[in-house]
């Protein structure tokens, strides 16, 4: 397999769940755009259009392929669409309940290493909210980092990183102005060929981050609202890039409802502190 997929986070094990597909001629490739329906795949031929194909095109929900998976596609015509024939297996998966009244999972990203966790220190600067990303980034295995962005607005900043520290179970947490500091603290944690999802609200400074760790101007942002700290949703569809440094990163469009689809289970990874004191505790209602 080519040095690009290697690049790209290609595995033994990745190859492995290939080799038993035993479906003929199949390629692999890493999704990494998908966009009003549409899927670009990262190939040892470089990037391709694909198309689902086959069984897949009447898969819904969780079973169909995201930003971050690999699959299996049948080479095609050259300048055509490339067949998908299936997903490879997930190492893991970060999902959260569908928006709206359906009870659905919705998958956010595959194959993750680490999940950026961005929060405004202006008004989107919410403890209960982190406490839900940090379930749903429980849930999925992967690391979990939290970014507190827009030092430059808040005029105590200490007593909110020490209040996040609170909650992060350990895990780094950051303070930093994607406008105008330094992202060096951040880029020491990204590992060549780790996958890392963004995650957070619209104006908390994800694309804007990325931006900077590219170096160069690919994302387009926005100001956010004065009135609120709200943004506009920017950032329209998830994509893949792969930084200078060799990590790559997942931009995801803006989350103001966060719900677990594994609530209990979620929680209880999180809060297995407040469990364990529950279980010694002598009322019948903790």
């Amino acid at each position: 397999m080519s040095d690009l997929l290697r690049d790209y986070g290609w595995t033994p094990r990745l190859r492995r769940s290939l080799e038993r597909l035993d479906r003929g001629p199949l390629e692999a490739g890493r999704v990494v755009e998908a966009q009003r329906g549409e899927l670009r795949l990262l190939t040892a031929a470089g990037t391709l259009r694909a198309r689902l194909a086959g069984r897949l095109r009447a898969d819904e929900g969780a079973a169909l392929p995201v930003v971050g998976d690999w699959v299996a596609y049948e080479p095609g015509q050259a300048g055509a669409p490339v067949a998908i024939r299936a997903v490879l297996e997930r190492r893991n998966q970060l999902s959260r309940k569908e928006a709206g009244a359906r009870t659905a999972e919705q998958v956010v990203a595959a194959n993750v290493d680490q999940v950026l966790l961005v929060m405004g220190l202006d008004d989107d600067y919410n403890l209960r909210r982190l406490e839900r990303f940090l379930a749903m980034v429980a849930e999925c295995g992967a690391r979990a980092t939290v970014v507190l962005n827009k030092v430059d607005v808040c005029s105590d900043v200490a007593a909110r990183v020490e209040a996040v520290r609170g909650l992060a179970l350990g895990g780094p947490v950051l303070a930093l102005s994607a406008l105008e500091g330094t992202v060096d603290a951040l880029e020491i944690l990204l590992a060549p060929r780790e996958t890392v999802a963004f995650v957070g609200s619209s104006g908390a400074g994800k694309s804007t981050l990325i931006n900077r760790l590219l170096g160069e101007e690919l994302l387009t942002t926005s100001p956010v609202r004065k009135a609120d700290s709200r943004g506009r949703h920017t950032t329209t569809h998830r994509e893949l890039f792969r930084l200078p440094g060799g990590a790559l990163v997942i931009d995801n469009p803006g989350v103001r409802e966060i719900q677990l689809w594994r609530a209990e289970e979620a929680l209880s990874k999180v809060f297995d502190d407040i469990e364990e004191l529950a279980r010694g505790c002598r009322f019948n209602d903790c």
